[in-house]
């Protein structure tokens, strides 16, 4: 994860603090002293991006310290039920990685004005699991065929195009992908959107995947599966990627050069990207010689 920057200007988490003290002041009329602070208190609640999860909860352990009366709770559950809880009134706040909200959502809101803070942003990674390979570069061609199921075998003439010298088995591909309404979902499909003229399976935060494919819940859960599925190839964000020891490939950007997912290539990537008015804005196959192409925002 990382800080959203752009042109010298950096929005961090204090925009979560800043949503916080502007919700409860908005929507408690009961709200009274407290002991230190502001002097706020009350509850808000949110939920969404299991990518925003971790920032999420040290952004709420940090100012609870800061304003002891108030009570933040944020449940993960993907980008989708984040979008649906906070149009059905049932949270403050939602994390999602999807902005502006989908068209098709849009009427669920009735009216409402929605406003968009943006926190964090990082790599999804292309992670994989195969025994003595370490290295491996992807194009967006390539991993297109890899997730509908066109390419069964790990050593297809395909890949090893891209990776002369690298001892490719004939282990079969499994497709990890997540079961839930994810962000992640509809921004690594928005790469390979703009990015492979082969992909056939569109954009959204849920996919038709190929059936044999095998179906996670958040990013860990995705990760769970590549870790333990010899074979396996998913799209885990960078943070749940790490921390689970996974393997992930080097990817071919817009520039033509293959860029392995880190903080400082992501941060390169949301440097290129254009923030509108409202804060929103993509990261997805940005230009940059360093930038790295699936770079996502939240």
């Amino acid at each position: 994860m990382q800080r959203v920057r752009s042109q010298g200007v950096v929005i961090a988490g204090a925009a979560l603090a800043a949503m916080a003290l502007s919700l409860s002041a908005c929507s408690s009329s009961s709200t009274t002293g407290g002991s230190s602070g502001s002097g706020l208190s009350g509850t808000l609640n949110g939920s969404g991006s299991s990518f925003q999860l971790i920032f999420q909860q040290t952004a709420i352990q940090n100012f609870k310290t800061i304003e002891p009366g108030m009570t933040v709770n944020y449940g993960g559950g993907g980008s989708g039920k984040g979008r649906t809880d906070l149009a059905g009134n049932v949270v403050q706040f939602a994390g999602s990685d999807t902005a502006p909200i989908p068209s098709a959502e849009v009427a669920n809101f009735k009216g409402k004005t929605v406003l968009y803070f943006p926190v964090v942003i990082g790599p999804i990674t292309v992670s994989y699991n195969l025994s003595g390979v370490s290295s491996l570069k992807l194009d967006a061609p390539v991993i297109a065929d890899l997730f509908q199921g066109n390419i069964k075998k790990w050593d297809d003439p395909k890949i090893k195009a891209l990776n002369p010298g690298v001892n490719l088995p004939s282990t079969p591909v499994v497709i990890a992908r997540r079961s839930d309404s994810s962000g992640t979902t509809q921004n690594f499909s928005q790469f390979l959107v703009d990015a492979a003229p082969n992909w056939k399976l569109g954009t959204s935060s849920t996919i038709s995947w190929p059936a044999t494919s095998q179906g996670g819940s958040g990013n860990g859960g995705v990760a769970q599966i590549i870790k333990s599925t010899p074979g396996a190839i998913g799209y885990v964000d960078y943070a749940d990627a790490k921390a689970a020891g996974l393997t992930f490939a080097s990817v071919k950007n817009k520039d033509g050069n293959y860029i392995a997912p880190s903080i400082q290539t992501a941060t390169t990537a949301a440097d290129n990207a254009t923030i509108k008015p409202d804060l929103t804005f993509s990261a997805i196959w940005a230009p940059g010689a360093q930038s790295y192409p699936v770079t996502y925002q939240s």
